[in-house]
């Protein structure tokens, strides 16, 4: 029987070892973007808390409706008109307000007389 020896060469390759690979820069978090969700939200918000505001709270719902009308405006809301509602009913609300105290001479006033 004869012997059966394989002889293999030993492989040389000539390419180049590849290069290390360079390390993947960090990635920076995206921050969360203010949507249209966000200031349509806004938007909305103003409008009811300045209709609310005509009858109840008028000093803190109508400088609220007020800031929350001109931030949304200010991100360009695409509820532009309800924005504008709430910005005008904010100011309504501090101008019944001011009526009011100076008819009655109080900060306080209610529906009874």
């Amino acid at each position: 029987m004869g012997s059966t020896a394989t002889h293999t060469r030993p492989r040389t390759d000539t390419t180049p070892a590849p290069a290390p690979a360079a390390p993947a820069p960090a990635e920076e978090p995206r921050p969360r973007p203010t949507g249209r969700r966000d200031t349509d939200g806004m938007a909305v918000a103003s409008f009811i808390l300045g209709l609310i505001g005509l009858l109840v709270l008028n000093l803190v719902l109508g400088p609220v409706a007020i800031v929350l009308a001109s931030v949304a405006l200010w991100r360009g809301t695409t509820r532009r008109g309800r924005a504008l509602l709430g910005l005008g009913l904010g100011v309504a609300d501090l101008v019944v307000l001011a009526a009011l105290v100076s008819v009655d001479n109080t900060v306080s006033w209610g529906l009874a007389g």
